[in-house]
This record gives structure tokens, C-alpha cells and sequence, in this order.
């Protein structure tokens, strides 16, 4: 809840009654390859709101750190006896359940510490996929100093690739150009936009390239907006934690 570009973001309503994180839910719970879906949030007062929306919903949940968000992973993987874990963040609501059922496929026919579709990007932003072991969360957990190892979990993979097993998988095409996580007010508009012009459910990747292409001036909505913005603010942090 606590976002600083959009306060709240992750219970923001996107259709007539689904806040983002239970989009998110709702998207995941249509893949083949998962076993169990934990909510990971933070122990702060603030978001008590997502505890009270999940707890009549038998959904199973995990408070941890709101900075160190490696160390939330950890401590919840520790305590559900995960020896795999899919990531996906709540801002998120039209990540395609076929493209996390992709890389969790690759992850296990591949014997991989971590599998991505984020180094580098093909997919739009609002689809990132990424599975680890255990194992491999445990070594960054144990060695991660940077403020964007520590705040976004997986970096200290791709800065240390010599010492795992790396797969990214990627589109036929290049989509890093688009944007649908929901990070800025432009971005929910967008998201609010795609869901009510898309009937099926789950919605697909191409559900959404097919309404983009009839409707291309949906893409002026976030234009200014680019992908991974957060992460990119978080290497600033890094310059000044080096330099101190």
C-alpha cells in the first residue's frame, strides 16, 4: 500500500469489484504449474487492508520486511518449506497464467537456480516471470548488499551470473515497449480500459496485442511512462550506497 507513485496501488479496483492484487490472484490461479499462491506483504499497519480483503478467501499469507524484500521472501519461503518460487509482484493484474506456466516449464525440464523473461526484455512490462530454488533465494539472501538486490530479490542473480544456472526466455517479438502494470494513475486508467474491452477470462497476452492493434491510441494513455522505472531508481540508491 505504501507506493509513493500511486499510494494504494496494489487495492485499487479495476473492474466492478477486483482490486489489482486480486486480479493478480485471479490470473494466477489459471496456471497449470503452481502449487500454492502466498501473499507476501509487509508488517506495516497499512496493510492490514490486504490482510482483511484475503482472509475470507483461504488464500494464504506472509508479513515480513518492507524494505528488504529479499529477506520477506526468505523468512516466508523458510517458513511454507518452498524448494521453488515463482515471483510475481501484485501490480501486475494482466500477467498471462500461459507465460508463467511457460517458464515454470522451462525452470523444471532445465534443472535452472533461475529463470527470467526480464534479462533481457521481450515481454511487456506487467508480465515479468521469474522462478528460483530455494537454494539460489538462500545465496542471495546470504550475500546480497546492494539496495536493489535487497529491495527487488532477483538481482543478485544477474549481477552473479558465473555462480547459477541463468535461462531467460523470450517473445518472438520484442514488447518491451509496452506497458501494462499498474504503477502510475495512467497506467490504472489503461488497465481499467483493457479489462473492460476484454471478455475471456484469463486474459491472454494476445487478447490484449489484438485490442492494441485495433485500437493503437490506447497506447497514448501511459506513453510518458516507461518500463521498470522503480528498478532503475533503485541503482541510483545503489551509486550512493557505494559511494558512502
Amino acid at each position: 500500500m505504501g507506493s509513493t507513485r500511486l499510494p494504494g496501488k496494489v487495492m485499487k479496483i479495476i473492474d466492478t469489484k477486483n482490486p489489482s492484487l486480486q486480479y493478480t490472484i485471479n490470473q494466477l490461479q489459471s496456471c497449470k504449474t503452481l502449487d500454492k499462491i502466498i501473499v507476501a506483504t509487509t508488517n506495516f499497519s497499512e496493510d492490514d487492508v490486504i490482510v482483511n480483503h484475503l482472509e475470507n478467501t483461504g488464500m494464504d499469507i506472509f508479513r515480513g520486511s518492507s524494505d528488504d524484500v529479499l529477506d520477506r521472501y526468505f523468512q516466508c519461503a523458510k517458513h511454507y518449506g518452498l524448494s521453488a518460487i515463482l515471483r510475481v509482484t501484485a501490480d501486475c493484474p494482466l500477467i498471462d497464467p500461459e507465460i508463467v506456466d511457460h517458464g515454470i516449464n522451462i525452470f523444471l525440464s532445465e534443472n535452472c537456480d533461475y529463470v527470467t523473461n526480464t534479462s533481457p526484455r521481450s515481454f511487456p512490462d506487467g508480465n515479468e516471470t521469474e522462478i528460483f530454488t530455494f537454494d539460489a533465494l538462500k545465496k542471495a539472501w546470504e550475500n546480497s548488499k546492494l539496495p536493489s538486490e535487497r529491495e527487488h530479490v532477483t538481482p543478485y542473480f544477474r549481477n552473479n551470473k558465473q555462480n547459477f544456472k541463468i535461462k531467460n526466455f523470450e517473445h518472438t517479438s520484442n514488447l518491451s515497449n509496452l506497458r501494462y502494470t499498474v504503477d502510475f494513475p495512467e497506467d490504472l486508467k489503461l488497465v481499467k480500459i483493457l479489462i473492460s474491452k476484454i471478455q475471456s477470462r484469463p486474459i491472454r497476452l494476445n487478447d490484449i496485442l489484438n485490442l492494441l492493434n485495433s485500437q493503437p491510441e490506447l497506447l497514448e494513455i501511459n506513453k510518458n511512462h516507461k518500463p521498470n522505472e522503480g528498478f532503475k531508481r533503485s541503482l541510483e540508491e545503489d551509486k550512493e550506497f557505494l559511494k558512502n
